[in-house]
């Protein structure tokens, strides 16, 4: 396949005006995540397949930006015809511009693609140098990939209520209560999770992410649904009429933002708005855009004045788990624990039968000899035999994000994930991470592991224990109301730090309710934004530390919290304080703990979530299983 840098310097050359260069980001109409096969503009244009990162094409260079998760997987691959720019170490995208393009330098971008967040940071950066951000009627990239993917048609499904916990109509009073708090006649909704989360939809038409691919209107009165009608049953027709929500084209949103901006968008059962009302009335009352989410393309329809700029209501009324959903989150991890914890008692078997490992438990006395040469197992074929356990389980739906299977040197890279071609073999001497999870129509999951099958060296046994203790900490940390992820990141550090060790990511984020695996608008992390948003009771929120050396190994611990109140013996200053609840449930490998580094206290935790863990997987293993559940969490001491 022709390299389309080429093709798209041609473009950008003859375009009128000529671009000096083009921004390719990962990102959909929707700012998702994660993107349809035919939104990987970013992924076709340079060849790197992380879910985070931007691409930006000049005449002459081609850069591609992204986070510590994917430093080492960029590096890999990235053509020489690219140069990696870390995120956190060198320029912004838009301060690489400004300091190295022309003054007036033309900028292009698909206003589609873009929020009005980022649009705005790229004007003020270039305004030094009257460089232009100029906003493309076509995308370019779509025009020289010849074989994109077709948009599929996959079917619009309602959420039930028992799992969703909230009627649409009751998620509509809370939110018209938001909008006329604010004096906002309406509100625009992009991100998919979102739309599916306010109208109890989901869908199938991003991998991994139960969403479809839509916009919501919502004003004081009327609803509003852009969607490929397609994927409109009349049962589902029938439900969004009986909520009073009616159905748009989906690219029909962007005619009905102007009629919302002049006054004039209203249902087809409503009477049409007084069209006498001046223009200073309707600019007094504003229209709610979240501009991380909002694209520059719908924005641009809006008169500055009348914009209400702020954060979506629905990021922090989603992030609330409702009891149903709670109570849905709790089942789907038991299942899912009961999935793993079947997958290693295989895995374990397997290690032994076919490469003569010592095993999960022991270590070798002497040399681990191969016993069926002919037989091998890969990251991908364990990783299917994991998915196959899962899928065996009640309401599962599929994945929630592609599985992490990685062997030795591959565990380093923080998001790999093995093609059936190139992957690596398992192999008892190295140490195995996964990281996985599903999506069940009460919950999703995210859990990882950090495995050894032969005899691990000291080395790895302390950085998986400083690992642990930090994971540890975390989980036991109580906390007063009004703290935010970004205090709490260096509880899960310390342990590391101590031995001068660390890791390039965050360490939780927020889980959805048969929903996004990755959830905002909290996080735990070193990263500014996580200053944002405090936690409260009811969040969901992932606990995973790690340490990663490259060409070695990597490790990591994760399991889901529930912020939860904490009955704290005193309350000082009237706050109230919280603390979690883990949710997880698989056991740790004893193998891999330095039980000499850990304290009194950790060594009770680890007893203590063990104990746990054999009660509540108990119903969902048989014989063999249980033997081996048995021993997995038999109780440790420093005497052992």
């Amino acid at each position: 396949m022709a390299d389309p840098l080429d093709a798209l310097r041609s473009l950008m050359a003859a375009h009128s005006p000529p671009l000096h260069a083009l921004v390719v980001p990962s990102e959909d109409n929707h700012q998702s995540e994660y993107v349809s096969e035919r939104d990987k503009r970013r992924q076709f244009v340079s060849g790197f397949t992380g879910s985070a990162g931007l691409a930006l094409i000049t005449m002459n260079e081609a850069l591609l930006w992204t986070d510590g998760r994917y430093f080492l997987q960029a590096t890999q691959q990235l053509s020489d015809r690219w140069k990696l720019m870390r995120i956190g170490e060198d320029p912004t995208v838009e301060t690489w511009i400004a300091d190295n393009l022309p003054s007036e330098a033309v900028v292009g971008i698909d206003p589609w693609c873009v929020s009005v967040e980022t649009a705005q940071r790229y004007e003020k950066a270039f305004s030094g140098k009257k460089q232009q951000l100029f906003q493309l009627s076509s995308n370019l990239v779509d025009e020289v990939w010849n074989d994109r993917p077709v948009a599929e048609a996959s079917p619009v499904m309602v959420q039930p209520l028992e799992f969703a916990g909230c009627s649409v109509q009751d998620k509509f009073k809370d939110l018209r209560e938001k909008l006329l708090k604010e004096n906002a006649r309406g509100i625009i909704f992009s991100s998919l999770d979102e739309v599916a989360w306010l109208y109890n939809i989901r869908g199938n038409d991003v991998a991994y992410c139960p969403v479809v691919h839509s916009y919501a209107i919502v004003t004081t009165d009327s609803a509003f649904f852009y969607v490929d009608k397609r994927k409109i049953s009349s049962e589902v027709q029938t439900y969004f009429s009986g909520n009073g929500i009616e159905i748009g084209d989906y690219n029909m949103v962007d005619s009905d933002v102007s009629l919302l901006a002049s006054g004039q968008l209203n249902a087809k059962n409503k009477a049409k708005v007084d069209t006498e009302k001046s223009s200073d009335e309707m600019k007094s009352v504003k229209i709610w855009i979240d501009p991380s989410s909002c694209c520059l393309s719908l924005y641009a329809k809006l008169s500055a004045d009348q914009v209400f700029s702020q954060q979506s209501p629905l990021a922090l009324a989603k992030a609330l788990k409702n009891p149903a959903e709670l109570d849905g989150l709790r089942k789907a991890h038991v299942r899912d624990g009961a999935a793993v914890v079947h997958y290693l008692v295989w895995l374990d078997n397997k290690m032994q039968e076919l490469y003569g490992a010592s095993g999960y438990f022991n270590e070798p006395q002497g040399e681990q000899e191969r016993k069926f040469p002919d037989e091998k197992l890969t990251e991908v074929s364990v990783s299917d035999k994991l998915e196959g356990f899962r899928a065996k389980q009640e309401h599962f739906k599929g994945l929630s994000f592609p599985t992490i299977s990685s062997v030795g040197s591959n565990a380093a890279i923080i998001h790999y994930v093995p093609e059936p071609n190139t992957c690596a073999e398992l192999d008892p001497d190295k140490i195995y991470l996964f990281d996985s999870g599903a999506q069940y129509l009460d919950g999703t999951t995210d859990i990882t592991r950090t495995v050894h099958f032969g005899k691990p060296s000291q080395h790895e046994k302390s950085c998986y224990t400083a690992v642990l203790k930090g994971h540890i900490a975390l989980d036991s940390a109580t906390f007063p109301n009004g703290t935010t992820g970004h205090v709490l990141d260096v509880l899960a550090r310390t342990p590391l730090w101590k031995s001068g060790l660390d890791y390039r990511h965050g360490t939780g984020h927020g889980i959805g309710a048969y929903l996004n695996v990755h959830e905002g608008p909290h996080q735990i992390s070193f990263r500014p934004h996580a200053r944002n948003v405090p936690l409260q009771s009811s969040m969901t929120v992932t606990d995973e530390p790690g340490y990663y050396e490259d060409g070695n190994f990597g490790i990591r611990l994760e399991n889901v919290l529930v912020v939860k109140n904490a009955d704290t013996k005193f309350n000082f200053g009237g706050k109230g304080y919280l603390a979690f609840e883990h949710i997880t449930w698989a056991p740790y490998q004893t193998k891999l703990m330095d039980l000499t580094l850990l304290s009194p206290e950790e060594i009770e935790w680890v007893n203590s979530y063990h104990s746990d863990c054999r009660r509540i997987l108990a119903p969902y293993m048989n014989e063999k299983e249980m033997e081996w559940l048995n021993k997995a969490t038999e109780p440790i001491s420093t005497s052992a």
